[in-house]
Protein backbone atom coordinates (compact mmCIF):
# COMPACT_ATOMS: atom_id res chain seq x y z
CA UNK A 1 0.00 0.00 0.00
CA UNK A 2 1.33 3.24 -1.17
CA UNK A 3 1.26 5.85 1.99
CA UNK A 4 1.87 9.64 2.43
CA UNK A 5 3.99 10.93 4.97
CA UNK A 6 3.74 14.08 6.86
CA UNK A 7 7.71 13.69 8.72
CA UNK A 8 7.45 16.88 11.00
CA UNK A 9 4.23 15.36 12.76
CA UNK A 10 5.40 11.57 12.32
CA UNK A 11 1.73 11.57 10.36
CA UNK A 12 0.78 8.89 7.58
CA UNK A 13 -1.45 8.43 5.25
CA UNK A 14 -2.14 5.53 3.28
CA UNK A 15 -3.01 7.01 -0.16
CA UNK A 16 -6.29 6.70 -1.92
CA UNK A 17 -7.42 8.35 -4.89
CA UNK A 18 -5.25 10.87 -6.73
CA UNK A 19 -7.45 14.02 -8.07
CA UNK A 20 -5.96 16.04 -10.35
CA UNK A 21 -6.42 18.96 -12.31
CA UNK A 22 -5.92 19.75 -15.90
CA UNK A 23 -5.15 23.42 -17.68
CA UNK A 24 -5.25 25.14 -14.22
CA UNK A 25 -2.87 27.02 -15.93
CA UNK A 26 -3.43 29.85 -18.07
CA UNK A 27 0.25 29.58 -20.13
CA UNK A 28 0.18 25.53 -20.25
CA UNK A 29 -3.33 25.50 -21.67
CA UNK A 30 -2.18 27.95 -24.23
CA UNK A 31 0.72 25.84 -24.70
CA UNK A 32 -1.11 22.87 -25.62
CA UNK A 33 -3.51 24.49 -27.97
CA UNK A 34 -5.91 23.76 -25.42
CA UNK A 35 -9.29 26.65 -24.42
CA UNK A 36 -9.08 28.07 -20.92
CA UNK A 37 -11.56 25.87 -19.23
CA UNK A 38 -14.66 27.46 -17.70
CA UNK A 39 -14.86 25.39 -14.94
CA UNK A 40 -12.51 22.58 -13.12
CA UNK A 41 -11.24 19.65 -15.56
CA UNK A 42 -10.63 16.44 -13.72
CA UNK A 43 -9.30 12.91 -14.47
CA UNK A 44 -7.93 10.83 -12.15
CA UNK A 45 -5.11 8.96 -10.94
CA UNK A 46 -4.53 5.30 -9.17
CA UNK A 47 -2.34 5.02 -6.17
CA UNK A 48 -0.35 2.50 -7.99
CA UNK A 49 1.12 5.50 -9.90
CA UNK A 50 3.00 6.52 -7.21
CA UNK A 51 6.30 6.64 -6.72
CA UNK A 52 8.71 8.09 -4.15
CA UNK A 53 12.08 10.49 -4.46
CA UNK A 54 14.45 8.68 -6.24
CA UNK A 55 12.55 6.06 -7.35
CA UNK A 56 12.59 5.64 -11.30
CA UNK A 57 9.97 6.62 -14.09
CA UNK A 58 9.27 3.97 -16.24
CA UNK A 59 8.45 4.71 -20.02
CA UNK A 60 5.88 2.60 -21.15
CA UNK A 61 6.74 0.64 -24.52
CA UNK A 62 3.69 1.90 -26.16
CA UNK A 63 4.71 5.69 -25.73
CA UNK A 64 7.39 7.62 -27.76
CA UNK A 65 6.91 10.77 -25.43
CA UNK A 66 6.48 11.41 -22.41
CA UNK A 67 6.10 14.62 -20.65
CA UNK A 68 7.06 16.07 -16.65
CA UNK A 69 4.53 18.16 -14.98
CA UNK A 70 5.48 19.87 -12.03
CA UNK A 71 2.48 20.54 -9.87
CA UNK A 72 1.77 21.66 -5.71
CA UNK A 73 0.02 18.36 -4.09
CA UNK A 74 -2.68 18.86 -1.65
CA UNK A 75 -3.06 15.69 0.88
CA UNK A 76 -6.44 15.55 2.61
CA UNK A 77 -6.57 14.94 6.18
CA UNK A 78 -10.27 13.86 6.85
CA UNK A 79 -13.46 12.98 5.20
CA UNK A 80 -15.63 15.46 3.72
CA UNK A 81 -18.31 16.07 1.17
CA UNK A 82 -19.52 19.22 -0.73
CA UNK A 83 -16.85 21.84 1.05
CA UNK A 84 -17.38 24.87 1.49
CA UNK A 85 -15.10 27.36 0.24
CA UNK A 86 -14.58 29.53 3.58
CA UNK A 87 -13.85 25.92 4.94
CA UNK A 88 -11.70 24.08 2.05
CA UNK A 89 -8.18 24.42 3.94
CA UNK A 90 -9.41 23.18 6.79
CA UNK A 91 -9.46 19.91 4.82
CA UNK A 92 -5.69 19.94 4.34
CA UNK A 93 -3.24 18.51 6.25
CA UNK A 94 -0.07 18.84 3.88
CA UNK A 95 1.40 20.05 1.02
CA UNK A 96 3.76 18.08 -1.22
CA UNK A 97 5.75 18.12 -4.79
CA UNK A 98 4.52 16.15 -7.36
CA UNK A 99 5.40 15.19 -11.30
CA UNK A 100 2.20 14.44 -13.35
CA UNK A 101 4.04 12.82 -16.16
CA UNK A 102 1.90 12.33 -19.26
CA UNK A 103 2.26 10.45 -22.48
CA UNK A 104 1.62 13.18 -24.61
CA UNK A 105 1.47 10.95 -27.91
CA UNK A 106 -0.73 8.27 -26.20
CA UNK A 107 -3.38 11.21 -24.63
CA UNK A 108 -3.11 13.37 -28.03
CA UNK A 109 -4.26 9.86 -29.87
CA UNK A 110 -7.13 9.14 -27.79
CA UNK A 111 -8.32 12.45 -27.35
CA UNK A 112 -8.58 12.58 -31.17
CA UNK A 113 -11.07 9.82 -31.11
CA UNK A 114 -13.20 11.33 -28.64
CA UNK A 115 -11.28 8.36 -26.05
CA UNK A 116 -10.80 8.50 -22.63
CA UNK A 117 -6.77 9.08 -21.58
CA UNK A 118 -6.08 7.65 -18.28
CA UNK A 119 -3.93 5.25 -19.73
CA UNK A 120 -1.31 8.05 -20.59
CA UNK A 121 -1.84 9.32 -17.11
CA UNK A 122 -2.25 6.29 -14.93
CA UNK A 123 0.58 4.10 -15.65
CA UNK A 124 2.66 2.91 -12.93
CA UNK A 125 5.54 5.33 -11.58
CA UNK A 126 3.28 7.75 -13.35
CA UNK A 127 2.80 10.20 -10.01
CA UNK A 128 6.73 10.64 -8.28
CA UNK A 129 5.49 12.37 -4.88
CA UNK A 130 7.14 13.73 -2.02
CA UNK A 131 6.52 13.75 1.41
CA UNK A 132 4.66 16.98 2.70
CA UNK A 133 5.14 19.40 5.16
CA UNK A 134 2.26 20.49 7.23
CA UNK A 135 -0.45 22.53 6.02
CA UNK A 136 0.22 25.02 9.08
CA UNK A 137 3.81 25.66 7.77
CA UNK A 138 2.52 27.38 4.50
CA UNK A 139 1.35 30.69 4.83
CA UNK A 140 0.00 30.77 1.67
CA UNK A 141 0.06 27.95 -0.94
CA UNK A 142 -1.06 30.45 -3.98
CA UNK A 143 2.74 32.44 -3.21
CA UNK A 144 4.86 29.77 -3.93
CA UNK A 145 8.08 29.30 -6.89
CA UNK A 146 7.47 25.82 -8.61
CA UNK A 147 10.68 24.82 -10.81
CA UNK A 148 11.18 21.68 -12.89
CA UNK A 149 14.80 20.90 -14.07
CA UNK A 150 15.82 18.38 -16.72
CA UNK A 151 19.56 16.92 -16.61
CA UNK A 152 20.21 20.19 -14.65
CA UNK A 153 18.55 22.76 -16.86
CA UNK A 154 15.61 24.70 -16.25
CA UNK A 155 12.28 23.83 -17.65
CA UNK A 156 9.58 24.88 -16.15
CA UNK A 157 9.57 28.15 -13.60
CA UNK A 158 6.33 29.21 -12.32
CA UNK A 159 4.17 30.63 -9.31
CA UNK A 160 1.02 29.07 -8.04
CA UNK A 161 -0.31 32.26 -7.95
CA UNK A 162 -1.39 31.79 -11.62
CA UNK A 163 -3.42 29.27 -11.07
CA UNK A 164 -7.16 29.59 -12.76
CA UNK A 165 -9.01 27.93 -9.93
CA UNK A 166 -7.27 28.33 -6.19
CA UNK A 167 -7.27 25.79 -3.84
CA UNK A 168 -10.41 26.66 -2.03
CA UNK A 169 -12.50 26.30 -5.49
CA UNK A 170 -10.62 23.23 -6.57
CA UNK A 171 -11.54 21.34 -2.98
CA UNK A 172 -15.38 22.30 -2.95
CA UNK A 173 -15.87 21.09 -6.46
CA UNK A 174 -13.95 17.91 -6.85
CA UNK A 175 -16.09 17.15 -2.87
CA UNK A 176 -19.11 18.06 -4.76
CA UNK A 177 -17.96 15.04 -7.21
CA UNK A 178 -16.32 12.91 -5.16
CA UNK A 179 -16.38 12.68 -0.99
CA UNK A 180 -12.91 12.98 -0.42
CA UNK A 181 -11.28 11.06 2.09
CA UNK A 182 -8.10 10.96 5.07
CA UNK A 183 -5.27 10.00 2.38
CA UNK A 184 -6.59 11.01 -0.94
CA UNK A 185 -4.30 13.94 -2.83
CA UNK A 186 -5.41 16.58 -4.87
CA UNK A 187 -2.91 17.48 -7.50
CA UNK A 188 -3.66 21.16 -8.75
CA UNK A 189 -2.07 21.57 -12.36
CA UNK A 190 1.31 22.93 -13.54
CA UNK A 191 2.68 25.83 -15.25
CA UNK A 192 3.79 26.64 -18.88
CA UNK A 193 7.35 24.61 -19.94
CA UNK A 194 5.97 21.02 -19.99
CA UNK A 195 8.52 18.82 -22.37
CA UNK A 196 9.52 15.44 -23.60
CA UNK A 197 11.90 13.23 -21.16
CA UNK A 198 13.95 10.00 -22.41
CA UNK A 199 15.50 7.03 -20.38
CA UNK A 200 18.84 8.39 -18.98
CA UNK A 201 17.33 11.50 -17.89
CA UNK A 202 16.95 13.19 -14.11
CA UNK A 203 14.25 15.63 -13.08
CA UNK A 204 14.56 17.88 -10.15
CA UNK A 205 11.20 19.17 -9.20
CA UNK A 206 11.02 21.56 -6.45
CA UNK A 207 8.05 23.85 -4.79
CA UNK A 208 9.27 26.51 -2.61
CA UNK A 209 8.73 25.93 1.34
CA UNK A 210 7.78 22.55 0.73
CA UNK A 211 10.57 20.54 -0.78
CA UNK A 212 11.98 18.79 -3.90
CA UNK A 213 12.25 15.43 -5.47
CA UNK A 214 15.28 13.52 -7.75
CA UNK A 215 13.36 11.41 -10.15
CA UNK A 216 15.32 9.58 -13.03
CA UNK A 217 14.02 8.02 -15.90
CA UNK A 218 14.32 4.80 -17.26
Amino acid sequence: MKTARIPATGREYPIGKIVCLARNYAEHARELGNETPAAPVLFIKPSSSVIGNGEAVIIPAYSQECHYEVELALLIGATARNVPEETAFELIAGYGVAIDMTLRDVQNQLKAKGLPWEIAKGFDTSCPLSDFVPAASVPDPHNLTLRLLVNGAVRQDGCTSDMINRIPRIIAHVSSIFTLEAGDVILTGTPAGVGPVAAGDLMDASISQIGTIRIPVS
